[in-house]
């Protein structure tokens, strides 16, 4: 008998205080589609590709922990373009999004936020450098996209066979320090 294998991540499920508040998060900030909900029973279904996945996020009520409560490492979403993350950043300042960080992960250029229950959240697009991970370069999204991409690509060439890692940043998250607030 063959060997099973999983194909791919297919979604995630998040418990939350406020469904209709983080669908309106997820579907008019984020630009998620509700696929399906059932509201009787306080469950939403979303999905960027509703042709291709029915859902990709699964929002369902009763979270029965507080808010400051590390239960989601992260829900990522990828981006097609880099002009994508970029638009996320402007969509994201002008709507109040609490920004946990901006890093390129040499293969990746990501925006770490926070939706508004807490759960940290990634929109990112895959570069197409090579690099070891852990990588994070810390960058900022309001310097013009071919001064980050060269600089992103210095650090990818520099650093891409060993990892770059900002200590000082991981030892603020693995302390347990809420960029949060």
């Amino acid at each position: 008998m063959a060997t099973p294998s999983v194909a791919r991540l297919g979604h995630v499920g998040l418990h939350v205080h406020d469904l209709e508040k983080e669908k309106a998060f997820f579907r008019d900030i984020v630009g998620l589609q509700v696929t399906d909900e059932a509201p009787e029973i306080g469950i939403v279904f979303m999905s960027a590709q509703p042709d291709e996945e029915h859902h990709e996020l699964l929002l369902c009520a009763g979270r029965n922990v507080d808010e400051n409560a590390r239960v989601v490492q992260q829900v990522s979403f990828r981006c097609n373009s880099l002009d994508d993350v970029y638009g996320y950043y402007h969509r994201f300042r002008e709507h109040g999004v609490r920004f946990d960080r901006m890093v390129s992960h040499g293969n990746a250029v990501s925006i770490y936020f926070y939706d508004p229950e807490g759960n940290r959240c990634e929109v990112y697009w895959n570069t197409g450098f090579k690099a070891k991970q852990p990588f994070g370069q810390k960058i900022d999204l309001a310097t013009a996209k071919d001064e980050l991409m060269a600089e992103v690509e210095e650090y990818a060439v520099k650093y891409g066979e060993t990892g770059y890692v900002n200590r000082e940043a991981v030892k603020q998250h693995n302390l347990g320090v809420d960029s949060r607030k």
